[in-house]
């Protein structure tokens, strides 16, 4: 990860030494050091308790700098890019023309430069650069450079967004144990994010960013966690490091790139080499420095290679690292040389050959006479390597042959789409809709439809009102069969959070219908009827009245809306879409797919059942009351049954996608428990997870994945 040396234990430039860190997010990069992670926030006490106190903003980047520190260190140990003596980090400033005069973004002889230096990093000056360097003095680049914009560019596969995450953790290092915790606010939190989803045309790049902040950490979650994300970045105490402007649409790259051109933050943004000059020609973001990733050196590799084999390699792995060792760089005419000059293709070795596979193979210049022939064949292998048992590892839950086979499905269907994010909530338009729309009618009916038949024959024991109403329940598991096929469509998981739904403002209005229609049913209903119920009656059926009152005012109105008997009155609502749920935690963490499913499921059948609960609540007493509790619980009971399918289950992506993949398990051969699969992938890393979505680990699996199964 890291190309300095560690020793003894102490912090000297821009390098940071020792064993352990220790703190509110503490991150160690050297060779042979501990890590120690403290999940709580620990401030310096302040010199004048009676007079100073603490700002909320500091608690809360502290925090996030916490937060952000577990979620990339988990991360970089899944793509391993922490192990010992890992591969080293080289760049150079571009001469490609993708950015400006490099005065221009050091700030030399311009005046105020943009952004000051941050605390413990020097200015950047043009002689700083001639050289370029490692990751220490990346860091250094990005805490000095006067504009605060910096390009990291490469070919693809060269490891620009593992150099990313290493400079990101780098200076989260820096932040939590090389600054006085005086001059902490003034340095910022680096905040990785995917630029998928921007539309400038529609949003600035603070609401933007503030946004999706409040998507993907659960401590902008709530009321006011939008604003504070939208005051750090105001203040420019985070820093954006903004990833996959080359996936995007030509267009819209030129207009993010000028949409950025005014961000108060600091910025970091990755893009292939390609799309940035391509970017360049329509529009460039002003001071910005490009720096260039370079391929890994032969001699490298071997040392990375050799680093974690045993001390005395097999016949193969050492013809293999001596071919590396005897060529003189990475753009050598050497097959495989020139395949190991990136990341990638190192990685894939190490996970394809074992200490004693016939790693060199990859050296008969007549299977493999090119480097695309080595990363290919690496690549076919990706899949099986990661699903194969290794000796001290668990035995993986799925096997090689039907996790190839799903990935495969899965790289082609995303490669037809044109994208690269693996949205679970789009997986129900993968497939025909009519066996789910089958299967829901069916259940629908058969659970759904039985209470309320015996209902109508306890009111009129006759034939005609039996087959009416056997026909009327097969009629209603058909029109929910149909709205629920209709979630087969692609589009966004507009739901929220619990506390989006049962905010103070929506359970006052909740409460001052309940008691407004309770207390007038009590005063006006004696005056009507002769013999009316007691007090305590007209309190409780009117309950449901003050729950769908805070479901029409907050955001559960789509759940609202898709009960029988309560859509109406309901236009009061600010419709507000979210493109995915909004998990509530005790805890605050970054929100990973798999948090979404389950928050999803469990939020919408929850609250589908509480609705089906209102309206039993409502008309059962009633009922029991006028004729008899038997027959009121007859009418609770129906009620409860379609009004809870209706608005938990028709509305419910989470569910729709569990279907889809029982439907795709008996066509395609793919896991039932999709969803688990994926996290199982990305844990593998196979998959990556960006926000709510995952991705192929990199655009080359995908492609290689979607491409015909070679023979």
């Amino acid at each position: 990860m890291s190309d300095h040396p560690v020793s003894g234990n102490s912090v000297s430039g821009n390098s940071v030494s020792g064993n352990a860190f220790h703190g509110s997010a503490a991150f160690q990069v050297g060779d042979h050091n501990t890590q120690n992670i403290h999940h709580h926030i620990t401030h310096s006490p302040p010199t004048h308790t009676s007079s100073t106190t603490v700002d909320p903003l500091d608690i809360t980047a502290d925090e996030l700098a916490r937060v952000v520190g577990a979620q990339w260190q988990e991360e970089a140990g899944l793509r391993r890019l922490l192990e010992p003596a890992p591969l080293p980090v080289r760049w150079r400033v571009s001469d490609r023309k993708v950015a400006g005069r490099v005065v221009g973004a050091t700030g030399e002889g311009a005046g105020r430069a943009r952004f000051g230096p941050l605390p413990g990093v020097g200015a950047i000056t043009r002689e700083r650069l001639r050289d370029g360097g490692g990751l220490r003095e990346l860091h250094a680049v990005y805490g000095g450079l006067a504009s605060g914009r910096l390009l990291l560019v490469g070919a693809p596969a060269a490891g620009k967004t593992a150099a990313a995450v290493l400079l990101l953790l780098d200076a989260l290092v820096h932040r939590a144990a090389q600054v006085a915790p005086a001059d902490r606010a003034r340095v910022p939190v680096p905040v990785l994010l995917s630029l998928d989803g921007w539309n400038p045309g529609e949003e600035t790049a603070v609401e933007w960013a503030a946004d999706r902040l409040g998507r993907e950490y659960t401590l902008f979650h709530g009321k006011g966690g939008r604003a504070r994300a939208r005051q750090l970045l105001e203040q420019g105490r985070i820093s954006l490091f903004l990833d996959g402007l080359d996936e995007v649409t030509g267009r819209l790259r030129g207009a993010m790139v000028g949409a950025l051109e005014t961000a108060p933050f600091r910025l970091v943004l990755v893009s292939r080499a390609r799309e940035a000059v391509l970017t360049a020609k329509k529009a460039r973001l002003g001071g910005a420095l490009a720096l260039e990733i370079q391929p890994v050196r032969a001699a490298d590799a071997a040392g990375y290679l050799l680093n974690r084999l045993p001390a005395e390699p097999s016949t193969a792995w050492r013809a293999l690292t001596g071919r590396l060792l005897t060529e003189a760089g990475p753009l050598a005419p050497d097959p495989l040389a020139a395949a190991l000059a990136g990341p990638l293709a190192i990685a894939l070795l190490r996970d394809v050959y074992g200490d004693d596979d016939p790693v060199d193979e990859l050296l008969d210049a007549a299977r493999f006479p090119s480097a695309a022939a080595i990363e290919n064949h690496l690549l076919d292998h990706a899949v099986v390597a990661a699903y194969t048992r290794r000796p001290g590892h668990p035995r993986p839950r799925y096997s090689a042959t039907t996790a190839e086979r799903t990935l495969r499905y899965m790289a082609t269907r995303l490669t037809q789409e044109d994208t690269r994010d693996l949205r679970w909530w789009h997986i129900p338009g993968w497939t025909g809709r009519r066996p789910r729309l089958v299967a829901v009618w069916i259940v629908s009916a058969v659970v759904c439809g039985p209470p309320g038949v015996i209902m109508a024959w306890s009111l009129s024991p006759s034939l005609p009102i039996a087959v009416i109403s056997t026909l009327s329940a097969i009629a209603g598991g058909y029109g929910i069969a149909l709205q629920f096929a209709a979630r087969s469509v692609p589009q966004p998981l507009s739901s929220a959070g619990w506390r989006d739904i049962f905010t103070r403002r929506t359970v006052g209005a909740g409460i001052a219908q309940w008691l407004f229609v309770g207390t007038a049913l009590v005063l006006l209903i004696p005056l009507l009827v002769d013999h009316s119920p007691p007090y305590w009656f007209w309190y409780l059926v009117t309950l449901p009245l003050g729950f769908g009152e805070v479901l029409a005012t907050g955001r559960g109105y789509e759940i609202l809306s898709r009960a029988p008997f309560l859509s109406v009155g309901v236009g009061r609502y600010d419709m507000v879409r979210e493109d995915f749920a909004r998990p509530s935690v005790a805890d605050t963490r970054s929100v990973s797919p798999r948090d979404v499913w389950r928050h999803h499921i469990g939020l919408r059948l929850f609250l589908g059942l509480l609705t089906g609960f209102a309206l039993a609540l409502y008309i059962g007493p009633m009922v029991a009351w006028s004729t008899s509790w038997p027959r009121g619980a007859e009418f609770a009971l129906t009620a409860f049954l379609w009004t809870g399918a209706t608005s938990g289950l028709v509305g419910n992506l989470a569910v729709a996608t569990a279907l889809t993949a029982l439907q795709l398990h008996h066509e395609e051969g793919t896991p039932v428990r999709l969803v688990h699969f994926l996290e199982d992938a990305r844990r593998r890393n196979l998959l990556r997870a960006t926000g709510p979505v995952y991705q192929f680990r990199h655009a080359r699996l995908q492609e290689r994945l979607a491409a015909e199964k070679p023979t």
